[in-house]
């Protein structure tokens, strides 16, 4: 009987043993499961840190070439001291003046002279106001072109777009010019003509 109770006792610490021993194993499984997958995360947050890390650094050159180049585009917005002194500017305004009281000046005259029809008259009215408004156009560019916050370019730019419209305006003056002298000739011409017969009808005695 001793011997049955002894051979129980020895089999249930046995069993606790083994028990025991699976129970330690599985704990050490856990733990290094455990372990392991701490790593994974650390590994997850370190690839987070890099790549926001890159993220942030490319970000931020982007954002810095970006204020270089707003800095410089807006730089371009502003005229500087040496464009708006510049010597064309003010041929071309003058230029516009004279454009503007020459052709009223012919423009009336050849109207009072009455050496034109009225289909001739009002064909010298679309020539000289076509003029005049070219000219009008040719001061707005310039307006825009030496006004800061309207156009962005530099100065050279400038400069050259101000010498482009000079020559365009002084072409035009120069084309006031001769119109108006061929117009002129064409009136004195008429003058004479109706001159000369008014004066071969005295001489003759002839009514109108």
């Amino acid at each position: 009987m001793k011997k049955l109770i002894v051979i129980l006792i020895m089999c249930s610490i046995s069993f606790q043993l083994k028990a025991q021993s699976e129970e330690v194993q599985q704990l050490l499984l856990n733990i290094e499961k455990l372990a392991q997958f701490k790593k994974i995360l650390q590994n997850m947050y370190d690839g987070y840190k890099l790549l926001n890390k890159g993220y942030t650094a490319v970000k931020n050159i982007s954002e810095g070439n970006f204020n270089i180049h707003k800095t410089f585009l807006d730089g371009l917005m502003e005229v500087s001291p040496a464009v708006k002194k510049y010597k064309r500017i003010a041929d071309i305004i003058s230029y516009q003046l004279r454009i503007a009281k020459e052709y009223k000046l012919a423009y009336n005259r050849f109207k009072e002279e009455k050496q034109f029809t009225i289909e001739e008259i009002d064909y010298l009215g679309k020539v000289y106001g076509n003029l005049f408004k070219e000219s009008l156009k040719a001061l707005d560019e310039l307006s825009m072109i030496i006004t800061s916050g309207k156009l962005r370019m530099s100065d050279d730019e400038r400069l050259q777009a101000i010498d482009k419209i000079y020559l365009s305006v002084e072409e035009q003056y120069t084309f006031l010019k001769e119109f108006t002298n061929n117009t002129n000739l064409l009136s004195l011409q008429r003058k004479a003509e109706k001159a000369e017969i008014e004066m071969s009808r005295r001489l003759y005695g002839l009514t109108k």
